[in-house]
């Protein structure tokens, strides 16, 4: 069973990354945003499990959109993606509501070990 996820950064390539590093096995639909109104707009009219969510964003951006996800009462869970990594901005966005925080670029082990400890993922064994 594959989850929905939304992806929402301005810049296409980073979308692009982030949809290539999602391990095949989580994603059923993946949506994308390219700013902050797009995504609440995506959020409004379909059910979405997880959101993966850069901060720097032109329109409406990251904190915001954590802050109406908030005030909006959305079930969804968000890890936020982002260069911004100054540590008053990761404690931001963790008392938003948050899993966690990655810094850009995305690196995949990171973003494995986050899905992996809120059961997005099950724990990979090793085969030794």
């Amino acid at each position: 069973m594959g989850f929905n996820i939304l992806i929402c950064d301005d810049s296409a390539l980073a979308r692009k990354i982030a949809r290539r590093n999602l391990p095949s096995e989580l994603a059923a639909n993946i949506f994308e945003a390219s700013n902050g109104m797009d995504a609440l707009e995506v959020l409004a009219h379909q059910r979405v499990d997880l959101v993966l969510l850069d901060l720097t964003m032109p329109v409406l951006d990251g904190i915001a959109v954590l802050e109406q996800i908030k005030a909006r009462k959305i079930e969804t869970f968000v890890i936020v993606i982002s260069g911004d990594i100054q540590p008053f901005m990761q404690k931001r966005v963790m008392e938003l509501g948050a899993l966690g925080f990655i810094g850009k670029p995305l690196q995949v082990k990171p973003l494995e070990d986050l899905l992996t400890r809120y059961g997005f993922l099950l724990p990979s064994t090793l085969v030794g």
